[in-house]
């Protein structure tokens, strides 16, 4: 855990002094918001405008280890920075699109991972999202968590305003029903 939150708070400052908005998702949010598991990287989304892609990939590619000789081409084609952080934890670097991670942004929370030691992470429903559009059985059990947690804390209908939408995608049709089902699955528990 150690190596994260140094890598966590490695992020946290080298996004904080360039002023690029991020917040971190995955299962380190998780931590925060659901049922602890055991998480080897980190996973953070970031937002950039478009014309500025480049200069920024440039940027996190010059402080933090590319973990891929092409570490610049993949980003830009699949929109993924794979890197390391000085503590040696891998970092997955998602560039967020408008829309939906503008909401993210504006949404993500500061919280401390040491005294006066912050960094910025998904909402619990941000997370949610990310998780049922991911789609993975670990992501379903992070979702279960993340409703056994927080409970009535969650606001339902900014969730399945999301879902609605992004069950229009034919890739993430029925993500909307899987959530109902999860959430249904949690309450009788």
């Amino acid at each position: 855990m150690s190596a994260q939150v140094e890598a966590a708070l490695e992020l946290h400052r080298f996004f904080t002094d360039h002023g690029i908005a991020y917040a971190l998702i995955g299962g380190f949010a998780v931590q925060f918001w659901g049922e602890p598991r055991f998480t080897q990287d980190l996973d953070i989304t970031i937002l950039v405008p478009s014309d500025e892609e480049e200069a920024v990939l440039g940027k996190i590619l010059d402080h933090f280890a590319p973990r891929r000789p092409d570490a610049m081409a993949f980003a830009l084609k699949h929109r993924i920075c794979l890197v390391s952080a000085s503590s040696g934890c891998p970092i997955d670097i998602s560039l967020g699109i408008p829309g939906f991670e503008e909401e993210v942004m504006r949404r993500a929370v500061v919280r401390a991972v040491r005294p006066k030691n912050n960094i910025r992470i998904c909402s619990a429903e941000d997370l949610i999202l990310h998780k049922a559009v991911a789609g993975r059985p670990v992501d379903e059990g992070d979702i279960e968590g993340i409703l056994l947690r927080q409970g009535g804390k969650l606001n339902l209908r900014y969730i399945r305003r999301w879902l609605k939408a992004f069950s229009q995608v034919p890739e993430l049709e029925g993500v909307d029903k899987l959530f109902e089902k999860l959430r249904r699955k949690s309450r009788k528990i």
